[in-house]
């Protein structure tokens, strides 16, 4: 870690580094990422999506075979994804609310619950469609908006590269960024956010999972990584977070060995996103804050219940874990 101090020679005057007092992403680059889902279209959208009937149900686009692809009445399409068990739709919702505590909801496509009622005036028109997808009546499905346009993403050094050569992976160092291409480092402020939410999550089903296939496919992480797409604008779109929260705290033991190296080849931060840790560090609120936004803007919240109490303390301890690691890295 010794490599996360500015080394070699100082860029030229004119040459405006991407980081600054050392662990922090510049004022100038983040203004460059790409908005993504901004909030009052996001909150437009979800409003409408709950309103609207769902005008026909397709198969593929969505993931697996028991999800569809919905085109709701008022013209725009949603993935309905129906859960193996409760706990993946719990978490995907929960995932997404996290996002909004953590700031960075952007990255998410907007995503509201609904409830599978084949009377319902919501499901009349897709009533016999219903009948063939072998969904239980009165299941909670999530509804994310559909996003057209999206392309794959690789991972870019050093978790692409580092991982496939088989070393250990390294922090990003903020001499190395100086002279990378814009929209490089734009992507890795992006990355840093990312790799930190999966790790509050312990989502595996991310990259956590491309590196555990390493031991199996030397060549995999120049693949794409799994539920991460690319906008047109650039901006990384975070997929499908079924595996957040809840299924991932579930399996700590097996994905952590992962998940841990992953937060620690991170030491350049958004500024916004470091102070909404410390925050939520020192007030140890957490999942307060969480279960507050919640129930606020999910109607459907009390349908799949919160984080258990056990769930609850272990986020807090993943808060408390990035805290200390971004004091480390301040340190260095």
């Amino acid at each position: 870690e010794e490599r996360l101090a500015v080394t070699g020679s100082q860029p030229p005057a004119d040459t405006a580094s991407p980081v600054e007092r050392g662990i922090f992403w510049s004022r100038e680059l983040e203004e460059q990422v790409p908005p993504g889902f901004a909030a009052e279209e996001a909150a437009a959208w979800l409003s409408a999506a709950r309103a609207a009937r769902v005008a026909s149900l397709e198969r593929g686009g969505c993931g697996r075979s028991s999800n569809r692809l919905a085109r709701l009445s008022d013209g725009s399409r949603a993935c309905v994804r129906y859960g193996i068990n409760p706990e993946q739709i719990q978490g995907e919702a929960l995932s997404y609310h996290l996002a909004g505590v953590l700031g960075m909801q952007e990255r998410l496509p907007p995503m509201a619950l609904a409830l599978v009622e084949a009377r319902g005036r919501q499901w009349e028109p897709v009533r016999e469609e219903l009948r063939g997808s072998h969904w239980a009546e009165g299941a909670v499905v999530s509804l994310p908006r559909w996003v057209d346009n999206l392309t794959a993403v690789v991972a870019p050094a050093p978790w692409g590269a580092e991982a496939s050569a088989g070393r250990r992976l390294q922090p990003l160092s903020a001499g190395e960024l100086v002279g990378l291409p814009p929209s490089q480092l734009v992507e890795l402020v992006q990355w840093s956010d990312l790799i930190l939410f999966d790790y509050l999550t312990a989502n595996f089903d991310r990259l956590v999972s491309n590196l555990f296939s390493l031991q199996w496919d030397p060549r995999v992480m120049r693949r794409a990584t799994s539920n991460l797409l690319r906008a047109p604008d650039g901006g990384l779109v975070f997929m499908d977070n079924e595996a957040g929260l809840v299924h991932g705290y579930r399996l700590l033991a097996m994905w952590d060995p992962y998940n841990e190296p992953l937060l620690r080849s991170v030491c350049v931060f958004r500024e916004g996103t470091a102070r909404r840790v410390a925050e939520l560090h020192r007030r140890r609120s957490a999942a307060a804050e969480l279960r507050r936004r919640y129930r606020a803007r999910e109607p459907l919240w009390a349908r799949l219940g919160f984080l258990s109490e056990r769930q609850a303390e272990l986020l807090q301890a993943r808060v408390d874990f990035v805290h200390r690691h971004i004091a480390h890295c301040r340190a260095q």
